[in-house]
């Protein structure tokens, strides 16, 4: 396997986040609907029906292309990608072939501890097609059903260059498109939905070779994993195969994941075989400079310079602002909470965020919108915590109440009886009484073995029923012993 190296380029199906589809006013939330519930003339290609441009998907396409520093063409043509495919009323699909709306960007990625730069070849838009149904529960079935809800739902395909030479550095490309795409809000990449689908293109080539090897290309991986595995996969059939005496032969293969192999689909079009031309009832897209630099200056901080400025800012570990960005409702729901919390206290809102929400979210298979924490109350939570009302033990317990009741922390911590007694006085008698009770721990400690204090403290908040502030309590019980 070391005499051979792994070439690697992705092409990644991002469906727009639009209300409605790329070329008719149909709805594009057809997801989970009744079939074909979804549907008008032009989606359906009922004769005469004619297709019209979505303003909004170019503006969030155009977005896309901005963030990945890509290069906009000033004009860019839709054409008719001629196929055949039951689940394609048209017969063809609108999409960008020889000149696209953007080409030349580029998405730094992090692997193993250093980054890399994949180059991206072009973004284009273009619409999606139906679903075929096959499987209906174990009904029989003389043939397919079609659900044309997704037809002409609007796509960008971004197309890298053939540079990633692993399959980590493939999942860390992903991960890292992913958020880039939602934080320009171009798109949910919700991966159960169809929202980001991507084909794996794959070759190898004796190491030190530059001439590029025979690809083939994995179709439809709804996963990062899926996409890891098969290019893992890949990579040792090929080099099987070669090693064998065999030649490996272009065409386009699926992923079977029960079995965890690749398998042949059809053999390997080439653009010829689609038969592209402009499409004659679209005209070309012009990308206005004035429009382009106000969609340029409306883009959100991407989540490379939001990190930066996590750490920088408020002080967070490169770990932590890993994880705060790595979702953008996620990074907006820590920034409000942040806003409500008191300044300084970004590590405490920081913490609970990581520690007892996301736990919680991922336990229940839920998103940060459904959390039924607010933002504004994790805020209030944290400020309880750097004020002194609450201990750490005592933030878990009214953060486990805030997530059954999803009321305000200060009225939790009222009815409840949680405040941490800060109390110089009441405090320092739970001291004496403790050391009194462990002469030997008490001993240790004069001795200056620190090893001791845990046995006392542990005494302090039995008798405070965890209510002492921790603080305090490990200043008194030095104080009073030096004393």
């Amino acid at each position: 396997m070391k005499q051979y190296e792994l070439v690697i380029g992705l092409e990644v199906h991002c469906q727009l986040a639009t209300k409605t589809k790329l070329f008719c006013g149909c709805a594009t939330d057809g997801f989970g609907s009744t079939p074909n519930s979804r549907v008008c003339p032009v989606c359906t290609a009922q004769p005469g029906a004619l297709p019209v441009l979505n303003r909004r998907a170019v503006e969030l396409a155009f977005q896309a292309a901005l963030a990945l520093d890509c290069r906009l063409s000033e004009q860019s043509i839709f054409s008719r990608k001629n196929y055949f495919y039951p689940d394609l009323p048209k017969a063809y699909q609108i999409s960008q072939y020889d000149q696209p709306f953007s080409k030349h960007g580029k998405l730094a990625v992090a692997v193993g501890g250093l980054t890399k730069t994949i180059g991206i070849t072009r973004i284009h838009m273009e619409e999606d097609a139906g679903k075929l149904v096959h499987d209906l529960g174990g009904t029989q079935l003389d043939g397919s059903l079609v659900d044309l809800n997704r037809a002409g739902v609007p796509l960008i395909e971004i197309v890298t260059e053939p540079d990633m030479r692993s399959s980590d550095e493939a999942y860390a490309y992903l991960t890292a498109l992913k958020e880039v795409i939602q934080f320009t809000g171009a798109s949910r990449c919700d991966m159960e939905k169809g929202e980001m689908r991507c084909d794996a293109n794959v070759s190898i080539r004796p190491a030190g070779q530059k001439e590029f090897g025979v690809r083939t290309e994995t179709k439809n991986l709804n996963s990062f994993k899926n996409v890891k595995d098969a290019i893992e996969y890949e990579f040792r059939r090929q080099v099987e195969l070669v090693e064998s005496g065999g030649k490996v032969v272009q065409e386009t293969r699926l992923w079977n994941v029960e079995k965890q192999i690749t398998v042949p689909m059809r053999s390997k079009e080439d653009a010829h075989d689609y038969r592209y031309f402009p499409d004659p009832d679209l005209v070309p897209l012009v990308a206005d400079a004035k429009w382009v630099a106000g969609l340029k200056a409306a883009l959100a901080e991407m989540p490379a310079v939001k990190r930066a400025r996590f750490m920088a800012d408020l002080g967070l570990s490169s770990y932590d602002a890993e994880v705060l960005t790595s979702d953008k409702s996620l990074a907006d729901y820590f920034e409000k909470a942040v806003a409500a919390a008191p300044a300084g206290s970004a590590k405490t809102v920081s913490n609970l965020l990581t520690t007892e929400m996301l736990g919680r979210l991922n336990a229940e298979g839920k998103t940060v919108a459904q959390s039924p924490v607010a933002a504004g109350h994790l805020g209030r939570l944290a400020e309880l915590v750097a004020g002194g009302t609450l201990s750490s033990k005592g933030a878990k317990d009214v953060f486990a109440k805030m997530w059954e009741t999803g009321k305000d922390p200060k009225a939790l911590v009222d009815s409840l009886g949680l405040s941490q007694v800060s109390d110089d006085k009441q405090i320092l008698e739970w001291v004496k009484q403790a050391l009194a009770a462990n002469p030997k721990a008490a001993a240790d400690l004069k001795a200056g073995k620190q090893a001791a204090i845990g046995r006392v403290v542990g005494d302090v908040m039995k008798r405070s029923q965890g209510k002492a502030n921790p603080a305090l309590v490990h200043k008194l019980i030095q104080e009073t012993v030096k004393a």
